[in-house]
């Protein structure tokens, strides 16, 4: 379901500008594409970029830990009662405590001891932080503190490679999702299961949804369109859970299944999956649902292929309507499952095509095309070829109905169109170099990966990081049905250095919002925390 009906802009002329198209300015008008499977469009092909007015988003100050791609900045958390962030540092193995009561200059007050942190969560004044073990393979803890003293009141153990934690909003729960991942699949590799711990935090309980119950509904899960791939592995080991989003009653978990393409459903009481839900895919050949799939096409070309997309997300948050229904917003980042013993990205240029879907396979496949594109080699095939080729990542975030897991709206080609708009210089650039725009354009585009809620003058809005592009978009989803953009910044500096530091925020990973009522300076407030730079800046939403 595309955002809009407008008709899409193609930004960009391509020195290999597909058979049958025509030049308008900096567009690509395609008016007789059919024989590279494009689909076209209707000229005139210049529209208004998605809207990016409504809200801003200023910096207002930054910690730099002064390590590059180090992971030195990931996910953020804050509590109001001391006015202070927590940031994931798993370049140091800490969590950093920032002092934010200026915003405007952060300063560096403790770091909590916490090897192998991969997340932070804060609630009613109790921190908890999900730690991976020296052997990811074996099972992690969460270690829980006060937020006040700083001082460590509990740890527990929790299930193999714990990758988040979040709090329930009454502080009652903690959840983590397990992922579980494999140290390969060559013999002798291990290849733990995945699982979800949930986590009394007054008494210290540790309850594990698993899904061993599910092992023998392998067939079932994949024939509705669940990804279970992993070579010799049951369906408890292949799920890798991802992220995880609390109801706002506090009793059930919603937890991605990344690379599986699904979404797992939590009772907290009882600790019990109690669903898995496939996710299905986006047909990038229709209007509204194009991609840039070509890194060496020298433009900027927005186009409808023969692709489907794969959701594949990473960030999910779950967030409530006017009238009360619930719903889930997820950042369809697109992670591929690459272990020894099994790698799942290709080209397209590299595959066989079955000629009876593909009859112009030879056009299709050159880098000028879907050549360079990436995608996977679980895609449907038959004895002459792929009859499919499936994208990773939606290059997108989606709205589903938390009931049902209905998809209710997803934002398209809505990320790069506005882009290519409103920063080109940065157009599905790499986070860790500037001077590289297009150059993701053939893996996941801009790279949408994390995602936070927050209510401003009576708006709920999804603020949504974009990973490779390094900037964030604000979509105002108060209306679930017609969500629209309404703001887009950045604090990348195109002239800059990023090795050196002085390229700005690179590589947003975890984002945080903050109300007004428990902002140090009365204005809602967003906390970013920068993987690539090792910076983390407070922003003001006006």
């Amino acid at each position: 379901m595309t955002s809009t009906s407008r008709p899409r802009a193609r930004v960009g002329a391509s020195a290999l500008t597909p058979p049958g198209a025509t030049t308008l300015g900096v567009a690509t008008v395609l008016t007789g594409a059919i024989a590279l499977g494009v689909t076209a469009l209707a000229a005139p092909a210049l529209a208004d970029p998605p809207s990016a007015t409504g809200v801003s988003l200023s910096p207002l100050g930054t910690f730099s830990t002064g390590a590059f791609d180090e992971g030195a900045s990931e996910i953020v958390a804050y509590d109001a009662a001391t006015q202070r962030a927590f940031v994931v540092n798993a370049q140091a193995g800490t969590v950093d405590v920032l002092d934010i009561s200026d915003p405007t200059a952060p300063t560096k007050v403790a770091t909590l001891a916490t090897p192998g942190a991969n997340s932070v969560a804060v609630a009613k004044g109790v921190v908890a932080v999900a730690e991976q073990a020296d052997d990811k393979q074996q099972p992690g803890t969460v270690s829980f503190f006060d937020a006040a003293s700083l001082t460590l009141t509990r740890t527990v153990a929790a299930g193999a490679l714990p990758d988040m934690v979040a709090l329930s909003e009454d502080g009652r729960y903690a959840v983590v999702a397990n992922e579980g991942e494999p140290e390969g699949y060559e013999e002798g590799q291990v290849d733990p299961e995945g699982s979800v711990s949930v986590i009394d935090v007054r008494s210290g309980a540790v309850r594990t949804a698993g899904f061993g119950a599910w092992n023998d509904r392998e067939a079932e899960l994949t024939a509705a369109g669940v990804r279970i791939f992993g070579p010799g592995a049951s369906v408890a080991q292949d799920l890798e859970p991802e992220y995880v989003a609390i109801s706002g009653n506090g009793l059930t978990a919603y937890v991605t299944l990344q690379e599986n393409n699904a979404l797992a459903v939590v009772d907290l009481k009882s600790a019990t999956v109690t669903d898995i839900r496939p996710l299905g895919t986006k047909d990038h050949s229709l209007a509204g649902q194009g991609l840039d799939a070509s890194d060496k096409d020298d433009a900027i070309t927005i186009a409808n292929w023969p692709v489907s997309g794969l959701y594949l997300p990473d960030g999910i948050q779950a967030f409530r309507a006017g009238g009360g229904a619930e719903y889930l917003i997820t950042a369809n980042e697109g992670d591929a499952r690459e272990y020894d013993g099994f790698e799942e990205e290709a080209r397209v240029k590299d595959l066989t095509l079955d000629p009876t879907v593909f009859p112009n396979a030879s056009a299709l496949q050159k880098s000028g095309a879907l050549g360079r594109l990436t995608v996977t080699t679980t895609a449907p095939q038959g004895p002459a070829g792929y009859t499919e080729l499936q994208a990773l990542g939606g290059r997108s975030v989606s709205i589903r109905d938390a009931a049902t897991g209905a998809l209710v709206w997803d934002s398209g080609d809505d990320f790069e169109q506005l882009i290519a708009q409103q920063a080109p210089e940065f157009f599905n650039a790499d986070h860790a170099e500037n001077d590289s725009v297009d150059s993701r354009s053939d893996n996941k585009g801009p790279e949408p990966e994390g995602v936070e809620i927050g209510r401003v003058n009576g708006r709920t809005l999804a603020f949504v990081g974009l990973e490779r592009n390094s900037g964030i978009v604000v979509v105002d989803v108060t209306d679930p049905t017609s969500p629209s953009i309404v703001g887009y910044a950045h604090n990348r500096i195109a002239d800059g250095d990023p090795e050196a530091g002085t390229a700005g925020d690179l590589g947003p990973e975890g984002l945080h919002f903050i109300p007004k009522s428990e902002s140090p300076t009365g204005e809602p407030l967003l906390l970013v925390g920068n993987e690539v730079s090792g910076t983390t800046t407070v922003w003001q939403v006006g």
